[in-house]
């Protein structure tokens, strides 16, 4: 037997393990193993290439973030998180990956992932904010060792906006609450009246 031969018998079975592995852990539904198999050797590349470059170019990795930094970071993170995943006008990158559903809520779209594979991988880390959380996190992260200044005002920015954002629900939960309760239309016309006196 050829080690060709031999080699293209080991890569078969390994195959044919993998797949047995992949139904037994899916039961019957489209899991995309293979798909966030690559994602995760995606992120993992990325940041060896910047743990590389970090240590190459000699830049100095900060000791730690102060506290005032980590929240601002995790208020931005969150918010950069639902602009990629849940907004309207960034919903052209997600169109390839995605269906459109309706509004989810303010502001926000709702979107099923389609295709299978990769596709479908990528489907569902740019529509789960939590699932994205963890790239942006690490670029914000990568940003405070490269380009501590810029990313700083992409953080504040960030930051400013979430905020924006909890007064614009807070503003509309209080309109809702200042306009007058809608007429029962079961109840006669008279005992509204009789309940007001």
């Amino acid at each position: 037997m050829s080690v060709l031969t031999d080699v293209k018998s080991r890569v078969a079975g390994l195959k044919r393990a993998a797949s047995s592995e992949r139904e037994g852990y899916s039961g019957g539904q489209d899991r995309p193993l293979g798909g966030y198999l690559a994602a995760m050797s995606v992120y993992a590349a990325a940041v060896g290439t910047l743990a590389g470059v970090t240590r190459l170019t000699g830049r100095e990795v900060p000791d730690g973030l102060a506290a005032g930094d980590l929240l601002l970071a995790a208020v931005a993170t969150h918010k950069l998180s639902r602009l990629i995943t849940r907004d309207p006008v960034t919903s052209p990158l997600r169109a390839p990956f995605t269906a459109y559903q309706g509004q989810e809520g303010p502001a926000e779209l709702d979107e099923k992932v389609r295709g299978q594979g990769a596709r479908k991988a990528i489907g569902e880390l740019i529509t789960c904010p939590f699932c994205l959380d963890m790239w942006v996190a690490t670029g914000l992260m990568a940003g405070y060792i490269y380009l501590p200044r810029a990313t700083r005002l992409a953080v504040d920015t960030l930051a400013v906006l979430a905020g924006a954002d909890l007064l614009q629900l807070g503003y509309s939960r209080a309109a809702q609450s200042q306009k007058p309760a809608q007429a029962d239309p079961s109840r006669p016309r008279g005992a509204e009246a009789a309940a007001r006196a």
